[in-house]
């Protein structure tokens, strides 16, 4: 139903094909017992979890036991993480929801070219989500996919056209989408009962302290295969303290709080705005402020999005602060006629503009249930969250990161007239600099970077006359783990 045929699949995916000669892709006793179905309509789908740390542990307990699906392997470089107590936990209740404890392979190869495997589960690194999910779309399974979905734009427009070439199932992680109220609050937003939407708003108040730093290159455990780990990215030192998780903040893999965290509420930003394509133009400033350590990525920023017709504004701070409008983490949407702010991921409420309340909406859901619904459909309208909507959210981090890294020093006092005529960035920046002060930050003798003002053409999804910038829209990638440049 799914499959390629295997020698197809080897040569689309050329960083397996070492492994075909070595014999390292024959499947072991214990697979060979798990496969029993073709995962049909009716029948058991097989899912493997691919990185099962933290949000991988979720990813477990969401299929495990549930919608007639069984986690029949578990992946992850670091042969030490299965044997961890929290993901021992997770996979004991794993065992006892569905009766069987799930096979663990090192190598995500070894996954792909498992035909009794339907669908897999990524919650990779970052710079892993495209080149995983494009293995596993050629080889025939369904993608459940976490954010962002890309390390890069060029990534996720390439996860897009394998969707559509391999007529496969792709969800992306930004779950919000499925969320009962979070669907009933945009639904009223998009009414026009608050009126018409003046600015969309993400905030990403989220306390981030410092990595450390560490004098030169560290040691990595004997049980990480850290070639695997690097996959698509160099196979750089490793130069700070922590190798899991701490890779959100070097370029390299992670792509800051505002594709960690903040991606999700730049995708409730978007979809309540109702915009299917990229902005016109995007600048973003910020710093990594506070402190001094290995992180690169900023911990402060502001990024503006010009729509023409609307204008989404971004905020990340990674340092102690007050909430904004009842919001920490969410979105606020200014109205004309009131304001709809989210303060979680599946509650919501209208205010009037003089903050009576109006409305409030509540109500959670199972994303990961409308993944395997729309997997046994074969409906890609059935998913609240396909992956072209993860690709036009996840560029947009992607747009304001690319800014920030072209952006120049510059002085905080005298203020930088960086937004021009723009009152809400510049109401956005007031704000900054003041909170900035109760951090004890001293402006005047404290650089901002202001980021590189850039155009866009939404139907090429490239910049306009910016040969540097076009640069980054993608990466080099080593031998054997190259994203495509086009599929198909």
């Amino acid at each position: 139903m799914y499959l390629l045929n295997r020698r197809d699949f080897l040569q689309n995916s050329a960083g397996l094909s070492a492994l075909l000669a070595s014999g390292a892709l024959d499947p072991t006793p214990a697979e060979s017992a798990q496969q029993q179905n073709n995962g049909g309509a009716n029948e058991r789908l097989n899912i493997a979890c691919i990185g099962i740390r933290g949000q991988g542990r979720g990813h477990i307990a969401g299929y495990a036991g549930r919608h007639n699906c069984v986690v029949t392997h578990v992946c992850d470089v670091d042969s030490a993480v299965p044997g961890s107590a929290p993901v021992r936990q997770t996979l004991q209740a794993a065992a006892k929801a569905q009766g069987v404890e799930p096979t663990y392979v090192q190598d995500l190869r070894r996954i792909m070219d498992n035909r009794d495997i339907h669908a897999v589960s990524i919650a990779t690194p970052n710079h892993w989500h495209a080149l995983a999910a494009i293995w596993a779309m050629q080889a025939g399974k369904d993608v459940y996919v976490e954010k962002p979905v890309s390390h890069n734009i060029s990534e996720g427009r390439r996860m897009v056209e394998a969707a559509r070439r391999y007529n496969k199932i792709c969800q992306t992680g930004t779950q919000i989408r499925s969320q009962q109220g979070s669907i009933d609050a945009i639904e009223y937003l998009k009414s026009g009962k608050l009126g018409r939407i003046q600015v969309a708003r993400g905030l990403c108040y989220k306390l981030r302290p410092s990595i450390g730093h560490v004098n030169g290159e560290q040691t990595v455990a004997d049980s990480v295969n850290y070639d695997l780990w690097c996959g698509p990215a160099p196979r750089s030192p490793l130069m700070r303290q922590r190798l899991h998780y701490d890779w959100h903040w070097v370029w390299d893999t992670g792509n800051g709080d505002l594709g960690n965290q903040g991606i999700h509420q730049m995708d409730v930003a978007r979809w309540g705005l109702g915009k299917n394509e990229l902005c016109r133009s995007a600048l973003s400033v910020g710093g990594r402020f506070g402190y001094t350590d290995d992180g690169q990525t900023a911990n402060t920023q502001i990024c503006t999005f010009d729509y023409g017709d609307a204008k989404l504004i971004f905020e990340v701070r990674g340092l102690p602060s007050l909430n904004y409008r009842g919001a920490s983490v969410g979105n606020v949407f200014h109205c004309t006629e009131g304001v709809l702010v989210f303060t979680t991921y599946s509650t919501a409420v209208a205010m009037r503009p003089d903050g009576e309340v109006i409305r409030r909406f509540t109500g959670g859901g199972d994303h990961f249930g409308n993944f395997i619904r729309a997997v046994r459909s074969r409906r890609r309208e059935d998913l609240k969250a396909d992956i072209h909507e993860g690709h036009l959210s996840s560029a947009l981090c992607h747009l304001a990161n690319i800014s920030y890294r072209l952006g120049r020093a510059t002085p905080f006092q005298p203020r930088p007239g960086v937004f021009s005529e723009d009152e809400a960035s510049n109401e956005t920046l007031t704000r900054t600099m003041e909170h900035l002060r109760e951090s004890m930050l001293p402006l005047d003798r404290t650089n901002l970077t202001v980021g590189r003002r850039l155009t866009l053409d939404g139907h090429s999804e490239t910049f306009v006359n910016d040969a540097e910038a076009n640069r980054m829209l993608t990466r080099a990638y080593r031998k054997g783990f190259e994203v495509p440049a086009r599929i198909g």
